[in-house]
C-alpha cells in the first residue's frame, strides 16, 4: 500500500509500506537510503539545500550491470585517456536536469577519493570524470553514479556523444501546438466573422472544441515553461520562464471559465498560437546555438599542421586531413594531433595538455598514445588510429588548467542582468494587473498576459554569445584561432603589445646560411640530423641549408628552450645552439643570428643567418603606434640597431633575454597598469605566453604551440595583427548595440503592452522576431567590421 503523504527525502516518490527511515527522514527504497547515508557520511548535505527532493530514484541499480567495464576492448572504446594512474572517461546522464544534479555530480570526488576531478556540460547531459584507476576501476565509478540516481547512458560507438541537435522533444511539442493552433483558429472562424444568434449549438460547441484542443498545448507543448518555472521556485531562484508560465496560466485559465460558464468564447486562439510562437522562439535559440557549437568543431578551427608521409616523403599536413593508417612524424615539443600507435622504439610523451600535471610517460613501440600528449625528446613516428576530433583538442585547451583568471566574465555579466530583467518584468506586471483591473477588468488578463509574454531577455541572453560567436568565425576566416570568446573581451582592452623576434618578426624564408667554421661530411650530416629535430624557426633553418643524406641514426636527444639542442651522432656529442650553451666565445658586434656547433665540447664554428623581416610587418608596427611596447630576444643585440629602426624609439629592446626575464618583463607592464598581448612562437615564450592578458602563439608549419596561450595566429597573418585588435574593440561597440536594440524593443514592446494596444497572440510573435533581430544584426554588423578593417 502506498502512503500518498509520505515523500521519500531524496527523490520524493510516494514510500509504500516498506519505507526506510534515517535521522527522521523517510526513504521510498533503500538505493535511496544508501545515497542519502554516501552523501551525508561526507558532508555533501548542501545537495538537499538547493530544492527539495532533489534526487533522482535509484530502486532498480544491479551492482554488476557494468562489469563489462573492465574489458580491455570496452576502456579503449570509452575512455579519452587512459595510463596507470589517471584516466578520463565522458559518460551521457539523461538523469541531470538542474543545479542540484550538476552539484553532486562534480564532487563525486568526495564520495571516492580515486576520483579526481568531474565536470558536468548541463547542455548536453554529460559529465567528463578523470579518475585514477589505480584506485577506482571504471566500473566502479559507472557504479558510484548509478548508485546515487545518476546511470551513464553508456554507447559503444565512435562517437559517444555527437554534436548537439534540436530534440525530437521539442520537434514534436511544436507540432502539436501548430496542429492545435491551426484548428482552434478555424473553430474560431465563425466568432471572428459573428455567428448568427440562432446558432445557438455551435455557439456553445465551437469554444468547447478549442478548450480541448488546448488541454494537450497546455499539458504537453508548454510543459518545459511549467518544469522550468517550478524548479526556479524550487530553488528560490527566478528565471526567464517564470513570467511566461504565469501568463499561460492566466490566459488558459480565464478562457476555460468564460467559456465552462458561458461568459464568453476566451480567448483560446491568443493561447495556443502564443504557445506555438514561444516554441519557435526556443527552436531557433537552439539553432543559433547549435550553429555557434558547430563553427567551433569546424575543421577551420584548429590550424595546426603535421608531417604525414606521403609517397616517399615527409610533407605538412593540415591535422584535420589526417585519416586512420596514416603514418605521421611528431618533432619534439609538438602535440600528437589524434589517437595513434607507436610505430618503433620509444618515445616520451607529456601529457600535461589533458591532465594539466606535466609528467613524461615512457611509451614503447605498438604502445597507444593520445590526442593532446606532446612528444619530449628526439623524434618519433606514429600510426593514426583515430581521425582528429577538434571538439576534443579545443577541450583541453580549455582545460581548468590553463584558464585565466577573468575568463567567463561577460557571461557572468549577462546572467546578472537576466535575472534582474526578469524582476523588472514581475514588477511591471504587478502594477499594470491591478491598474487594469482597477480600469477595465474584463481586459486585464489578456493586458497582464501581453506584458509577460512580450517583455523576454531572449535578445539579451543571445546578444553576447552571437555577437561573440560570429567574431571567433570571422577571426577563424582570416588564420587566427582563439581559445573561447573571453579572450575577444581581454583583446579589446590591450593598450600594449610585446613581440618575441625569432620566428615572429623574423622568419625563415629564404635565408642567407653560411657555415664560419670547419666541419666533416660526416658532421655536418649529424648537424642535419639533430636540427631536424627540433621545430625552433633557426634550427629548421640550418637543417634545410645542408646539403646531402642527414646521418642515418641519433640518440639521447635534448632541447633546452632559450639553449640549445643536444645529442649524440656515431659516438660524438653534439651541442648545436647559443654561444653560451656550446661553450664559444660570443661577439655582439655581429648583427645576424649565429647558432653554434660544438662536437664533444670543442667549438667547431657557427652558421650565420641572415634571417627576413616577415612581410608587411613594418608598416603593422607603425600602425599600432604607442601600442607597441618593446621586443623581446633571447639572441645578442647585434641586430639592436635594426630592430630600433623597425620599433622606434619608443619601444623598449630587450636582448640575451631568457624565458623567466621575458615573463618578468611582461609582469613589470602589467603593474603599471598594462594590458599586454603577447605574441611569440611558443616555444621559448610559453611563460610569457601565460603571464599575458592575451598570448599569441605563431605559427607557420608545425604542431607547437603552448596551451596556456590564448590563440594561435598562422605566420603569414602576423601583418594584420593590429587588425585583430581594432575588429575586438569593434566587437564591444557592436555588443553594446546590440544590447541597445533588445532594451530598445522591450521598452517599445512593453509600452504598447501596458497600455493594452497588444495582443498575447502578437506578443508571441514578436519574442522570436526580436531574437532574430539581434541575431542578424550581431552577424551582419560582425561581416562589415571584418570588410572594415579589409579581412575576409
Amino acid at each position: 500500500m502506498v502512503q500518498e503523504d509520505v515523500k521519500c527525502y531524496h527523490c520524493g516518490q510516494a514510500c509504500d509500506d516498506r519505507q526506510f527511515t534515517v535521522e527522521d527522514k523517510n526513504f521510498c527504497c533503500y538505493g535511496c537510503k544508501v545515497v542519502f547515508e554516501i552523501i551525508n557520511e561526507n558532508n555533501l548535505c548542501a545537495y538537499y539545500d538547493y530544492e527539495q527532493h532533489p534526487g533522482a530514484t535509484v530502486r532498480q541499480v544491479d551492482e554488476e550491470a557494468y562489469a563489462y567495464l573492465e574489458e580491455n576492448a570496452v576502456q579503449q572504446k570509452l575512455l579519452e585517456f587512459q595510463s596507470t594512474s589517471f584516466s578520463r572517461v565522458r559518460f551521457r546522464v539523461p538523469a541531470i536536469h538542474c543545479v542540484s544534479c550538476i552539484w553532486l555530480l562534480e564532487n563525486l570526488r568526495k564520495l571516492d577519493h580515486g576520483i579526481l576531478r568531474s565536470e558536468v556540460n548541463f547542455a548536453r547531459k554529460s559529465v567528463v570524470i578523470d579518475f585514477n584507476p589505480e584506485r577506482v576501476s571504471l566500473k566502479r565509478v559507472a557504479g558510484l553514479m548509478a548508485s546515487v540516481g545518476y546511470a551513464p547512458q553508456i554507447q559503444l560507438s565512435s562517437e559517444q556523444i555527437a554534436k548537439p541537435v534540436t530534440t525530437d522533444r521539442l520537434v514534436s511539442r511544436l507540432a502539436v501546438a501548430g496542429f492545435c493552433f491551426g484548428n482552434v483558429m478555424l473553430f474560431s472562424f465563425p466568432e471572428y466573422l459573428g455567428l448568427d444568434h440562432n446558432d445557438a449549438l455551435f455557439q456553445r460547441l465551437f469554444p468547447l472544441l478549442n478548450l480541448g484542443l488546448s488541454i494537450p498545448v497546455l499539458i504537453f507543448s508548454s510543459r518545459d515553461y511549467f518544469y522550468s518555472a517550478w524548479k526556479s521556485f524550487s530553488q528560490r531562484q527566478i528565471n526567464i520562464d517564470v513570467p511566461i508560465a504565469a501568463g499561460l496560466v492566466a490566459l488558459f485559465f480565464r478562457s476555460a471559465w468564460d467559456i465552462l460558464t458561458g461568459f464568453g468564447p476566451g480567448y483560446l486562439d491568443s493561447f495556443t498560437g502564443l504557445v506555438f510562437f514561444l516554441l519557435i522562439g526556443r527552436w531557433f535559440q537552439s539553432k543559433t546555438y547549435e550553429s555557434l557549437a558547430f563553427d567551433r568543431d569546424f575543421k577551420s578551427y584548429f590550424p595546426l599542421a603535421i608531417r604525414r608521409w606521403v609517397n616517399g616523403n615527409w610533407k605538412p599536413v593540415i591535422i584535420y586531413e589526417l585519416d586512420p593508417g596514416d603514418k605521421i612524424s611528431v618533432r619534439n615539443l609538438e602535440i600528437i594531433p589524434a589517437d595513434s600507435r607507436l610505430e618503433k622504439g620509444e618515445a616520451y610523451i607529456d601529457y600535461s595538455f589533458v591532465t594539466g600535471e606535466s609528467r613524461p610517460a615512457l611509451t614503447r613501440a605498438g604502445d597507444r598514445v593520445y590526442a593532446g600528449g606532446r612528444l619530449i625528446g628526439q623524434p618519433a613516428t606514429f600510426v593514426v588510429e583515430k581521425k582528429t576530433s577538434q571538439s576534443h583538442l579545443t577541450t583541453l585547451w580549455n582545460h581548468e588548467a590553463f584558464r585565466k583568471k577573468e575568463e567567463n566574465k561577460y557571461q557572468r555579466t549577462i546572467d546578472r542582468a537576466a535575472r534582474a530583467f526578469t524582476w523588472v518584468v514581475l514588477l511591471i506586471a504587478l502594477v499594470t494587473g491591478l491598474y487594469w483591473y482597477a480600469y477595465q477588468p474584463t481586459q486585464m488578463w489578456l493586458v497582464l498576459t501581453s506584458v509577460l509574454m512580450v517583455a523576454c531577455p531572449c535578445a539579451l541572453a543571445l546578444a553576447a554569445p552571437f555577437t561573440y560567436g560570429s567574431m571567433l568565425r570571422a577571426f577563424g576566416r582570416n588564420q587566427l584561432y582563439l581559445k573561447n570568446a573571453d579572450v575577444i573581451e581581454r583583446m579589446a582592452a590591450v593598450n600594449a603589445v610585446v613581440f618575441d623576434k625569432t620566428g615572429t618578426v623574423t622568419h625563415g624564408t629564404d635565408p642567407e646560411v653560411t657555415l664560419e667554421g670547419v666541419l666533416s661530411q660526416e658532421e655536418l650530416s649529424a648537424v642535419k640530423k639533430l636540427t631536424s629535430f627540433s621545430t625552433h624557426p633557426l634550427s629548421k633553418v640550418v637543417s634545410a641549408s645542408i646539403l646531402g643524406e642527414e646521418a642515418s641514426e641519433a640518440g639521447d636527444f635534448m632541447e633546452l628552450p632559450g639553449k640549445g639542442i643536444e645529442g649524440r651522432v656515431d659516438r660524438k656529442t653534439y651541442r648545436i645552439g647559443s654561444a653560451e650553451f656550446t661553450g664559444a666565445a660570443d661577439d655582439s658586434t655581429f648583427t645576424q643570428a649565429r647558432v653554434w656547433v660544438a662536437v664533444d665540447g670543442e667549438v667547431r664554428g657557427y652558421f650565420r643567418i641572415q634571417t627576413n623581416l616577415r612581410e608587411g610587418i613594418y608598416a603593422m608596427i607603425y600602425r599600432l603606434g604607442n601600442k607597441c611596447a618593446g621586443l623581446l630576444s633571447g639572441d645578442n643585440d647585434g641586430e639592436r640597431s635594426a630592430m630600433a629602426g623597425l620599433f622606434g624609439p619608443n619601444a623598449e629592446l630587450r636582448f640575451n633575454q631568457n624565458p623567466h626575464d621575458k615573463r618578468e618583463y611582461i609582469e613589470q607592464l602589467q603593474s603599471a597598469g598594462k594590458k599586454v598581448l603577447m605574441v611569440g612562437d611558443g616555444l621559448n615564450d610559453a611563460g610569457a605566453l601565460k603571464q599575458s592578458d592575451v598570448g599569441i602563439s605563431v605559427t607557420d608549419d608545425t604542431g607547437v604551440f603552448t596551451p596556456s596561450s590564448d590563440g594561435i595566429l598562422k605566420g603569414e597573418r602576423v601583418e594584420d595583427l593590429d587588425k585583430f585588435i581594432r575588429l575586438a574593440q569593434r566587437s564591444a561597440g557592436i555588443l553594446k548595440a546590440a544590447f541597445a536594440i533588445s532594451f530598445l524593443y522591450n521598452a517599445i514592446a512593453l509600452s504598447f503592452a501596458v497600455t493594452g494596444h497588444l495582443t498575447p497572440l502578437v506578443a508571441a510573435i514578436l519574442m522570436p522576431i526580436s531574437s532574430i533581430s539581434v541575431v542578424s544584426f550581431a552577424s551582419v554588423s560582425v561581416r562589415i567590421a571584418a570588410r572594415l578593417e579589409r579581412l575576409n
